[in-house]
């Protein structure tokens, strides 16, 4: 952890208000527009009056919900923001595919604080009940819980593969994290073993209600409820696709779980009954928060917007504005391949001229050695490895995981169970990246 001061550099100030004006003109819209890449946290104030959002582009933008305009770009990230909280004195928090969780005050151009000790990308934030403490869930495969004051954080090991989300018990007594290793354990911040239950898919998300009942979910698509010592309460089937978002109203009554293929279903928690689906532009969404009034719901996705809904009516707030940006995989429509393909538009292209994003470009992947595209930055580790991309590494894969396959990547793990779906997702590559 260290402190940094605060730079007002003129050139910093200049890159900022560049950033700021395009941004500012247009309030027709409930949407946010300004980030350049995929949307891949958000979160609203207490107040409901501003909100943050993080995107793979390396910033973050906090925004004014009664403006639809953004306040103040955010840059201080090595790579995606994954991750972004307010804390209970109106600090923000942001953290980051770099390791890096940073603090800000309003206004700031540089962070007040850093925590530094994660050895591999943050993914998610959680700040205690209390207020006195921040935890967070990384891919190396810890949860850490960084007290305010300076103290040193508390590490908890025990998962076998990255961590994909933590949050807090009301009580303040439990944290809780859930992981790509299918399991969800309860940490006694008193101290002792954790509980831990084994899931029958790996997860990306958990959210916790105000009574302490858990939700959690993951790649087959159902979100799973458990009471506050981990006993099993229930199931709801959301659809094929992995979630990749969970959140819970204040009031406890709504759960909202985003699809990686651009859905978000509600569901009525007293009853763990599908209420209802929003559908969108059809794009992965990849965050999602409730306002304080218990039924708005911000989502962040790939088409680098952050949208406003009536989760109790399903209907978008303000202008749905599809299209913008153009769908990449509009000339594939109806090829099963490219909507499995549609997860990892996030990260990678699939045309010469469109260039690299968080991952490589896939232009010609076929026949290309593993991290040889000029131009674009690897990990040490992935630069070792033996491979070259042919339709059955790209498979093999798929088929194993990332972690497994290509031990050291920033992929995000993702495996595709279905042979039939991978069979596809070959054959649409051996088209689309010619």
């Amino acid at each position: 952890m260290r402190k940094l001061p605060v730079a007002r550099s003129i050139s910093r100030t200049l890159r900022a208000l560049a950033l700021l004006l395009p941004l500012v003109g247009g309030t027709a819209y409930a949407q946010l527009r300004g980030h350049g890449g995929p949307v891949r946290a958000v979160a609203v104030a207490p107040d409901g009056e501003t909100a943050i959002s993080g995107s793979f582009d390396s910033s973050a933008i906090r925004w004014s919900l009664k403006r639809n305009a953004a306040l103040q770009v955010l840059r201080f990230h090595e790579g995606a923001v994954n991750a972004v909280a307010f804390l209970k004195d109106g600090r923000m928090a942001t953290a980051g595919e770099d390791g890096r969780i940073a603090l800000w005050r309003t206004g700031d151009e540089q962070p007040e604080r850093v925590f530094e000790g994660h050895k591999a990308p943050v993914v998610a934030l959680a700040v205690s009940p209390d207020g006195a403490a921040i935890a967070s869930a990384s891919w190396d495969r810890t949860v850490r819980l960084w007290p305010l004051n300076g103290s040193a954080p508390q590490v908890f090991e025990g998962h076998q593969q990255n961590v994909n989300a933590v949050a807090f018990v009301a009580d303040g007594r439990t944290l809780v994290s859930a992981g790509y290793d299918a399991t969800l354990r309860l940490w006694p911040l008193a101290g002792g073993a954790p509980e831990v239950v084994t899931l029958p898919t790996p997860l990306n998300a958990a959210a916790i209600a105000p009574d302490g009942e858990i939700a959690a979910a993951g790649a087959d698509g159902k979100v799973y409820f458990f009471d506050a010592a981990g006993g099993r309460r229930g199931e709801v089937e959301t659809g094929p696709a992995p979630v990749i978002a969970l959140a819970i109203s204040g009031d406890g009554k709504l759960v909202a779980a985003a699809g990686i293929r651009g859905s978000v279903a509600v569901i009525e928690r007293a009853t763990h009954t599908l209420a209802r689906t929003l559908v969108g532009p059809g794009l992965p969404v990849w965050s999602l928060a409730f306002f304080p009034d218990n039924h708005t719901l911000l989502t962040g996705g790939t088409d680098r917007m952050v949208r406003r809904w009536d989760a109790a009516t399903g209907e978008p707030v303000g202008a749905l504005a599809l299209g913008a940006p153009e769908d990449p995989l509009a000339a594939f429509a109806g090829d099963h391949g490219a909507e499995v393909f549609r997860a990892c538009v996030a990260c990678h292209t699939l045309r010469a001229d469109e260039g690299n994003r968080a991952g490589p470009s896939l232009h010609q992947i076929f026949g290309r050695r593993i991290a040889s595209l000029p131009g674009y930055n690897y990990s040490a580790a992935f630069k070792n490895l033996d491979i070259v991309w042919s339709p059955e590494t790209v498979a093999k894969l798929f088929e194993l995981g990332p972690a497994t396959f290509t031990p050291g990547t920033k992929m995000p793990e993702q495996r595709i169970t279905s042979a039939e779906d991978r069979a596809a997702l070959v054959q649409f590559l051996e088209k689309a990246t010619k």
